[in-house]
């Protein structure tokens, strides 16, 4: 089911002269959007999962700090607990996701000039797509590197270098790519989680850093602390039949599963008929890569390789693993 629009290419003006790279081929006339514009894939629905046990840390957090409001002020504890709950929800205002992303993201509007551009390429990506692209907000990062991203429910941002040195078509790759991210539901899923786990990751450093100065306590005090805290563990790994010991291996498993997410958005950048241009962005990537590596050679220095832990942690696949699973999709094609 979709419904049509009238869409036109906007007029060229004598003040804004067409672009000289302009080599991404604009679709007039009716363009039909999509009844149903956004979802979440198993990427998004994995990463949700795997960060349960962060967010229930989080609600008991929050519950021991309300109950205390509670008993010290007379606070009813549920009036804060569902102001946090419901909190997660304001984080998709519009007003508050225009702070998030420029005061979080660092993020900036697009001049006149950087607007024109941007909005033709995001107009036909949206149109390709079938998604009304005038429900987000495209923003720009001032960056000496070849980056986007998407963030929030509406946010869409692209550095200054890659507005100025990307053909239209390989920018079209790009925020076809950050689209599959908004589509597929990993931008909701990631500001989800990452809200509502953000108060036990803060009670967590806390008890880090009041671990940190046992030092400081006389030997039977030290003792006394690490014995709590170890019948502590001990008698939560037997209630939950060794469950609590799963954020553990938590942030390895959201890597890949971010990784995972990485491609699925690769692989609707190549669904809209961007794969060729992706790849190009990709391959310069590479390139600078190498060029660095030589220059370094040169110097008689050496780059230090990432270790096996740093590329299990890594929340993006390797420019190699990206442009073999594009080149299949070609294939296929």
């Amino acid at each position: 089911m979709s419904t049509p629009y009238e869409w036109e290419k906007p007029k060229k003006t004598g003040s804004s002269p067409p672009d000289q790279d302009d080599d991404l081929p604009h679709r007039s006339g009716r363009i039909h959007i999509r009844a149903r514009q956004r979802g979440a894939d198993a990427t998004a629905l994995g990463s949700l999962a795997l960060h349960l046990p962060h967010v229930l840390a989080s609600m008991a957090v929050v519950f021991l700090a309300a109950y205390g409001v509670d008993t010290l002020s007379g606070l009813p504890w549920w009036i804060p607990f569902g102001c946090w709950v419901l909190s997660g929800a304001i984080a998709f205002h519009r007003p508050c996701e225009r702070l998030m992303a420029r005061w979080l993201f660092r993020l900036r509007y697009p001049t006149p000039e950087e607007d024109r551009k941007l909005q033709s390429v995001w107009r036909e990506v949206t149109a390709r797509a079938g998604v009304d692209g005038n429900a987000y907000q495209l923003w720009i990062e001032d960056s000496d590197e070849i980056n986007a991203m998407a963030a929030a429910g509406h946010i869409v941002g692209v550095t200054s270098h890659s507005l100025k040195s990307l053909p239209s078509a390989q920018l079209g790759g790009v925020l076809a790519h950050e689209l599959g991210h908004h589509t597929r539901g990993h931008a909701w899923a990631s500001l989800l989680t990452f809200w509502y786990a953000l108060p036990g990751r803060i009670a967590w450093r806390l008890l880090l850093r009041l671990a940190s100065h046992v030092d400081r306590l006389s030997v039977g005090a030290a003792a006394a602390v690490i014995g709590i805290l170890g019948a502590v563990v001990i008698a939560l790994a037997t209630a939950t039949y060794g469950l609590v010991f799963l954020p553990l291996a938590t942030p390895y498993l959201v890597a890949a599963v971010s990784r995972r997410s990485e491609l699925r958005a690769d692989e609707h950048a190549a669904a809209l008929g961007f794969a060729p241009q992706l790849m190009a962005v990709l391959r310069s990537a590479h390139s600078q890569e190498e060029s660095e590596r030589t220059a370094a050679a040169t110097l008689g220095l050496q780059l230090e390789e990432e270790g096996m832990i740093a590329r299990l942690l890594d929340s993006h696949p390797d420019l190699h693993t990206r442009l073999h699973h594009l080149q299949a999709h070609l294939d296929r094609k």
